[in-house]
């Protein structure tokens, strides 16, 4: 099953499944494809605050799936400055392009770095892999 997953080699990994794409000073995130597979049909996506400052590992949302909720988890510290509100209309985006039109929110890091810090895409397979 995990050979077939999507795993951009753009994009930096957090251990509990949600990528970064960096985005000028910006980073750009949202869920795995690992993860939104794991989840099921998603029927509900609770999005961050815009505005929100969020620490590291802070819990930034929640998605519902017809299995079960889970948080979502900041994986850099920074603020909210933009929030994916299509996904309250059509949360299914997630499941069907979570690289694409299923992102979740943009957030502006309060460490230039911050990225560093995450798993590159060959630490993330290794994670994911039975």
């Amino acid at each position: 099953m995990v050979g077939s997953v999507n795993v951009p080699e753009d994009l930096r990994y957090s251990a509990d499944h949600e990528w970064a794409r960096q985005d000028g000073s910006r980073v750009r995130l949202g869920i795995t494809d690992y993860a939104q597979d794991a989840l099921g049909d998603i029927v509900f996506v609770q999005l961050p605050e815009l505005g929100a400052e969020l620490e590291a590992g802070q819990s930034m949302g929640e998605l519902e799936s017809t299995k079960s909720v889970s948080d979502m988890y900041a994986p850099v510290p920074g603020t909210v400055v933009e929030v994916n509100s299509e996904l309250v209309d059509a949360p299914q985006r997630v499941n069907e392009d979570p690289y694409g039109e299923g992102w979740i929110c943009v957030m502006e890091p309060s460490s230039p770095d911050a990225l560093a810090a995450l798993l590159g895409p060959a630490e993330y397979r290794r994670l994911i892999e039975p």
